[in-house]
């Protein structure tokens, strides 16, 4: 393919082409590859949430979330925190306007207490609304809620 054959009595110029067909083949693997993983990667906390009756609140932007692990580990976003450094870092957000809102996710065999106590820290740290996740049932809604109405 790199050859430009022309008249017998000119002299053969060789032309230099890349093959790109190598190329796309490994393109092609790896596209397979990152198609095939990507779903395997996990990006959020393993929690077990309650599950309840409510409807879903709306959403304006991307909430905070707060996360309460069943071995009592709190995550603030995804990162792994404590209870001061949780009531810093809401303090920061609140004073740069991104606390519109939050959402708190506890595991549903998490320690009472624990959650109670990570609920009055996001209060000292001036967060005022605060959301609580939880996972729809499968039972019938509570007679008089808006979803036996619909």
């Amino acid at each position: 393919m790199g050859m430009n054959v022309g008249n017998s009595k000119c002299k053969r110029q060789i032309t230099a082409e890349i093959n790109v067909t190598p190329l796309v083949d490994v393109m092609l693997v790896l596209l397979i590859i990152f198609m095939v993983t990507t779903p395997m990667m996990t990006t959020g906390v393993d929690v077990k949430l309650p599950k309840t009756t409510s409807d879903p609140l709306p959403q304006k932007k991307q909430p905070v979330i707060i996360s309460v692990t069943q071995n009592n580990e709190i995550y603030l976003n995804n990162n792994i925190t404590n209870i001061s450094s949780l009531k810093r870092s809401l303090a920061d957000l609140k004073q740069r306007g991104e606390t519109e809102q939050i959402l708190l996710r506890g595991d549903s065999k998490a320690d009472y207490g624990f959650v109670a106590s990570v609920i009055a820290a996001t209060r000292e740290a001036g967060i005022e609304n605060l959301g609580l996740v939880t996972e729809p049932t499968d039972t019938k809604p509570i007679k008089g809620s808006k979803k036996e109405k619909k």
